[in-house]
């Protein structure tokens, strides 16, 4: 027993000793994460860097806590960018070549990405930056940039919606003059190219601007007329800009502010006096759905950092970190060391620190590993497309003293929506739905800006008009002996100044006349529409025609007259009155009805009259024929005078002589119109007979119809001008021979103005040639032409412009659709149709009305004669059988007296024969 324990007692250290042996072994084959360096390159001393490296140091920290099974541990290496390119650079160069980082998170700004961007290729480290938004990036096409943000282009689709929404023709962006701010630039022109919208001035402002610097430029941009400005740059610089702006007054109403996501996804960074500076800019902001993600996010960042508010690239550089993080743990047995080159120099001051720079091995699979790992971030579904993400939602913001109010929405391929409740692509959006909500404007009001306004103490426009010596009605220029005052008149000047008295604001302007000292034209229209595009004119005011080599040089307005050139030849008498005309009232087919028609009358009376009148049937054939005939046509003038023995003749003649009233009447008053009306009809009937026949042609001096008449293939010899009505009436009565013309080329206008005079004179041929009717011209881009066309409609459907036109063309006959009378038309049997069938059906009945009254006294005669036969039977059988050769006597004389009476006696000849007797 003593043996046993103390054998016990001696062994007791040497179990305690295995088993802390069991246990070293144990913990050391549990290995431990593998630390995966990754390089951050931020600026310590900038708000918006700080905040987003705290970001990425919470994404770590709670993804390894919810993944501790996870094999692999990223060590962040921190290098201070020095808010500079040089100071990016070096800490990017330190960070591959000796921390020898997988990747590196930044940098901040768009401006230190580039040299990085290239650094990074070369070293096969991918860079992920979650702030270096420039479009322009893209252009270094280096495959190892991640940008883990939406790219400035994404939000342009949205401000443009926004202009064209308001139908604003021009904006002015203002953007900071670096990498940053020029980076949109090419993609907003493009977006407004497609929705005609024109950039006419850029205001490019350094970052690093005076105040007084930024004054001049907007003090610059208040000097021309543009109202709407788009603002693209970074908070800090935003702030100043507005807190000047709102001072020299460019915060008032009329104008026009937008800003883009650069500022308005920043607004927690601006003070409570920036936010009053912008009262009324519109904003367009990167939305993000409020999931539970972003929600718990919000609420861990406030306990942890109390009023520091999260912004939105604080939560790209979270879902960066975590994107980060899950790729590396994906590629955990991948070789995380660097393939260093040395180089062999020969010289020592040709060695560089990038010769020996080496690629990461884990390159290519990191890059491929991001390129496609998906999740649900706190920004919605991170998901890589092209190495950045996308944009298909950004919020319109209307900015308040108070804050910030959501006015609605763009979604990609829809557009611009109140509510996101919109349905999805291929649903019909309602027009209302795609208008915003109610806008505070800068100036505190809700009336829409025009975006374009005369400018302060601007010069007056400078309005050209054309010297015309004829054709005064549309513009006539005069001027006073003793001032030499110009004074400009007409139906075109009346109408511009219409146009201009109901602009929603004010311009002020002046006609210059374009003409020489001597008071004669100074050229043609051409050139003087070729002034206003070189900057001479501000505009072209009178019977300017629109056409397509002019809308080359300047913008028309809408057109305001009449549109069409047209040939204006003479007329002559052209009725033919030849010996046949008698037989033109009437088309061949109704002479054809109506011979049939008598002939049918004709055969009618010869059935009614048969049957009527003993005498008619006992004439000759060739007397019924002559007699029926002569009775049928002799209706014709009412000359049948012999009373016919028949009811249904009488009747169907009453009929007759009804149709036969109206078709002489109609016969008469078509041929009496033939036979008085003159019947006008041009000398030329065709432009291709009037350039065979070798007439003249006249046209209007100045006009671009010489041109148009040289293209059709006239010779320039034949080609006289005039410049007044009473010019060209002159010319047409001298007449070609004589030196005149027999035809006149000229806009619908002006030969409506001529024929007001002479209607009946001319006619106008075919065929009729485009124009585009007269017009008033600006410079190419110019906000007025719409505004301007927007009057025109507005006069032109009231009773403004028939009132103007009744003022200076007063007395015009329209004589420009028809200038002759239509020929009297032939009277066709489709005329007379019914009154035919009215006789064909009143025959049809007569006549069966006829054949039932024979038969009805037919049946009346039978029954007499059986009666009378039936009577002399029963006389015969009393007087018994001795008197029987007596019966039989006056049997036989009975039957040859019912056979006397059915067939040879006709039922009405008592009346006949009546009157032989008395006679």
């Amino acid at each position: 027993m003593s043996f046993s324990h103390h054998l016990v007692s001696r062994s007791l250290p040497l179990w305690l000793l295995f088993f802390l042996i069991f246990l070293v072994l144990f913990g050391k084959s549990q290995k431990e994460p593998l630390q995966v360096k990754v390089g951050i390159v931020l600026g310590s001393n900038v708000t918006l860097e700080y905040l987003s490296l705290r970001a990425i140091n919470m994404s770590l920290s709670e993804f390894y806590n919810s993944h501790n099974g996870f094999k692999t541990r990223i060590v962040l290496n921190f290098r201070d960018s020095k808010q500079t390119v040089f100071g990016a650079a070096a800490s990017a160069l330190y960070l591959i070549k000796k921390r020898e980082v997988v990747a590196i998170i930044g940098p901040g700004t768009s401006m230190q990405a580039p040299f990085l961007i290239i650094l990074g290729n070369q070293s096969q480290v991918p860079i992920i930056s979650f702030s270096a938004t420039s479009p322009s990036l893209d252009s270094l096409r280096s495959p190892y940039f991640i940008r883990a943000t939406h790219d400035d282009s994404s939000q342009v689709n949205a401000i443009s919606a926004i202009i064209e929404s308001f139908r604003w023709r021009e904006v002015v962006p203002i953007y900071v003059d670096n990498e940053f701010g020029e980076g949109i630039l090419p993609y907003l022109v493009d977006a407004f190219q497609e929705i005609n919208v024109r950039i006419r001035y850029r205001s490019a402002i350094p970052l690093h601007s005076s105040d007084d610097q930024i004054k001049k430029e907007l003090y610059k941009l208040m000097a021309m007329p543009n109202r709407v400005f788009i603002v693209h740059m970074l908070p800090d610089l935003g702030s100043r800009l507005f807190s000047i702006v709102k001072e020299i007054g460019m915060m008032n109403k009329g104008f026009v502010w937008i800003v883009t996501n650069g500022i308005a996804d920043l607004m927690s960074l601006m003070g409570e006096s920036s936010l009053e500076d912008m009262h009324g800019v519109l904003g367009v902001k990167t939305y993000f759905s409020r999931s539970k993600e972003l929600m718990h996010l919000e609420t861990r960042w406030r306990k942890s950092f109390g009023g520091e508010e999260l912004n939105n690239f604080g939560c790209w550089a979270y879902d960066a970190a975590t994107a980060l993080a899950m790729s590396i743990e994906e590629m955990s047995n991948v070789n995380m060391s660097f393939n260093k080159t040395k180089t062999n120099s020969s010289r020592e001051d040709t060695h560089t620190d990038l010769d020996d720079l080496g690629a990461a091995l884990s390159g290519p699979k990191l890059l491929q590993v991001l390129s496609t790992i998906s999740f649900k971030g706190v920004t919605g579904r991170f998901q890589l497309k092209n190495g950045k993400l996308e944009a298909n939602i950004f919020k319109i913001i209307n900015i308040e003293e108070s804050g910030e109010r959501t006015v609605g929405f763009w979604k990609s391929r829809i557009g611009l929506v109140k509510s996101l409740k919109v349905d999805q692509i291929g649903i019909k959006i309602s027009p209302g739905s795609r208008r915003l909500r109610q806008i505070i404007w800068p100036g505190d009001t809700i009336f829409v800006p025009k975006g374009w306004e005369q400018p302060i103490n601007a010069k007056k426009l400078r309005i050209a008009v054309p010297k015309k010596d004829g054709f005064n009605n549309f513009v006539k220029v005069t001027k006073d002996e003793n001032t030499n005052i110009p004074t400009v008149t007409g139906f075109c000047i009346d109408l511009f100044d219409t146009v201009m008295l109901q602009m929603p604001y004010a311009v002020s302007y002046e006609y210059i006349p374009f003409d020489n000292s001597d008071g004669k034209p100074r050229g043609s229209y051409d050139e003087m529409v070729y002034k206003v595009f070189l900057g001479e004119f501000d505009g072209a005011v009178g019977d300017t025609t629109i056409l397509a080599n002019r809308s080359h040089f300047v913008d028309f307005a809408l057109p305001y007259s009449e549109t069409g050139v047209v040939f204006l030849v003479p007329v002559k008498d052209g009725q033919e009155k030849g010996e046949w005309i008698f037989l033109k009232p009437l088309t061949k087919e109704l002479w054809l009805v109506t011979a049939a028609s008598f002939l049918y009358i004709g055969i009618m009376v010869w059935i009614f009259e048969y049957q009527a009148d003993e005498d008619f049937r006992e004439q000759m054939i060739i007397d019924k024929i002559s007699n029926v005939f002569y009775f049928s046509f002799s209706t014709l003038f009412f000359a049948h005078r012999k009373p016919s023995e028949s009811f249904f003749t009488r009747a169907l003649i009453v009929v007759w002589c009804f149709v036969l009233l109206i078709l002489t009447q109609s016969y008469t008053a078509t041929l009496t119109s033939m036979l008085t009306v003159q019947e006008l009809r041009p000398t030329v009937r065709h432009m291709d007979d009037l350039r065979k026949s070798g007439v003249n042609i006249g046209y209007q001096t100045g006009s671009f119809t010489f041109e148009r008449l040289k293209q059709m293939g006239f010779d320039e010899s034949r080609l006289k001008t005039y410049d007044s009505p009473q010019e060209m009436r002159e010319l047409f009565l001298n007449k070609s021979r004589n030196g005149g013309i027999g035809a006149a080329f000229d806009e619908v206008a002006y030969i409506k103005l001529f024929m007001a005079k002479y209607c009946s004179e001319y006619s106008i041929i075919e065929p009729t040639f485009k124009a585009d009717g007269f017009g008033f011209a600006f410079p190419l881009g110019s906000p007025l032409v719409s505004d301007i066309s927007r009057q025109i409609l507005n006069i032109t459907e009231g009773d403004t412009m028939k009132a103007m036109e009744n003022k200076w063309f007063f007395g015009e006959k329209h004589c420009l659709e028809s200038t002759t009378p239509d020929s009297p038309i032939q009277l066709s049997h489709h005329s007379f149709q019914a009154l035919f069938l009215i006789v064909f059906a009143v025959s049809i009945l007569l006549l069966l009305l006829m054949l039932a009254s024979k038969r009805f006294k037919e049946k009346q005669s039978h029954k007499i004669d059986e009666g009378q036969r039936n009577a002399a039977q029963e006389k015969a059988s009393e007087e018994g059988n001795n008197e029987h050769h007596i019966v039989e006597v006056d049997t036989t004389a009975l039957l040859r007296r019912r056979n006397l009476t059915s067939s040879t006696i006709p039922a009405r000849r008592v009346g006949p024969l009546s009157r032989l007797k008395s006679a």
